[in-house]
């Protein structure tokens, strides 16, 4: 184990945030979870949205193209998948946009991608010369920009707080031989400062400040600010402050204890709920407009995709007709995805009647 660590890069017996264990647990180069193994599938360690079944994507490009024709119906219109996971999603908006001849020739598409290996999953998934990978939004110059990604958010490295005597105090891990030990040091002025902004976090003795994310969404704003635009989210969350520690770690789609998490470095995806009260202050401390957030089942079903699978199943058996209602109950369950998930999206443009908020 020690020998493993220690390509990680680890320091032993010294402290490490809990944002960059695991930056390193998930990003180091080639020994990373997401660098060294494909997550994705019945075979992999979790399920997304847009693997279960091409209806959620087909949804979503509905949604896309709804809100291109809020837009004015521009020219060029950009869009960007962020944390494209194993391509899936684009590949299904790609089929469903050249059914809709006159936005398929506006639309751009760029791919936000971190892990080189899903890089190459996704490029043999969706084979397409038009699609653009970009690590920076440089490439983007003209038109409205529609950023949107579907559990992206929780993938990036968060940190956690807590409170004692009326002072913030950051979460640490020291590595001692092959144990990992929760510990804690002074939080630093400025994240004390940052914390502090937010009402959402006001009188939480836990606290979950996502700092590397708001530093990916500072860039998006920026953009849209700039192009005008807007960018949808969907991942599983909350609304009313848990405060309490999210994190969770998957593997083989199954939840494996955090007490041995050690073992599982590398191995295994650690993700945590997002505060998506949160995500709504940030973005309207940046003076975007933020719809209501939704379940993803209410923005779904608002969409239309009962309708549409009803269409589908004109054409189909009844084993098919079968499988399709498991789909539709693992998207739209409350028990399952249909409740857990939520789906913000925050814009700049001076028109608010977006479809899929009520």
């Amino acid at each position: 184990m020690q020998q493993k660590l220690k390509k990680f890069r680890f320091t032993l017996n010294k402290k490490i945030s809990v944002d960059k264990f695991l930056e390193k647990a998930l990003y180091e180069p080639k020994i990373g979870y997401y660098n060294n193994k494909i997550p994705f599938g019945k075979d992999g360690d979790f399920i997304t949205s847009p693997t279960i079944s091409n209806l959620f994507s087909e949804i979503l490009a509905i949604w896309i193209i709804s809100t291109w024709e809020k837009f004015g119906k521009p020219n060029i219109f950009n869009l960007v998948e962020l944390g494209p996971g194993d391509g899936s999603l684009t590949k299904t908006l790609i089929k469903t946009f050249k059914k809709f001849p006159e936005f398929n020739e506006c639309v751009k598409i760029f791919l936000y991608e971190k892990s080189n290996l899903l890089k190459i999953i996704q490029k043999k998934k969706i084979q397409n010369d038009q699609i653009k990978w970009i690590q920076n939004f440089n490439l983007i110059k003209k038109g409205p920009v529609i950023f949107f990604g579907n559990e992206f958010f929780d993938a990036i490295p968060i940190k956690q707080f807590t409170v004692k005597n009326k002072k913030l105090l950051e979460k640490c891990y020291i590595i001692n031989k092959d144990t990992l030990i929760e510990t804690y040091k002074k939080a630093s002025p400025s994240d004390v400062s940052s914390i502090n902004s937010f009402n959402t976090l006001k009188k939480q003795n836990f606290v979950e400040y996502p700092k590397s994310g708001f530093i990916e969404l500072n860039k998006i704003v920026k953009k849209i600010s700039t192009l005008t635009g807007g960018i949808l989210l969907i991942d599983y969350g909350y609304l009313k402050s848990l405060n309490k520690n999210t994190l969770q770690a998957v593997m083989r789609n199954k939840k494996i204890k955090m007490n041995n998490l050690i073992n599982y470095v590398g191995k295994a995806d650690i993700t945590y709920l997002v505060n998506f009260n949160l995500l709504k202050e940030f973005f309207e401390k940046k003076k975007f407009k933020v719809k209501n957030i939704v379940t993803q089942r209410f923005f779904l079903e608002t969409m239309g995709i009962i309708e549409r699978a009803k269409i589908i199943e004109k054409n189909m058996n009844e084993k098919q007709k079968k499988d399709m209602f498991l789909i539709l109950k693992r998207l739209l369950h409350k028990d399952l995805m249909g409740e857990l998930f939520k789906v913000i999206f925050a814009y700049n443009y001076k028109k608010n009647n977006f479809l899929g908020f009520g």
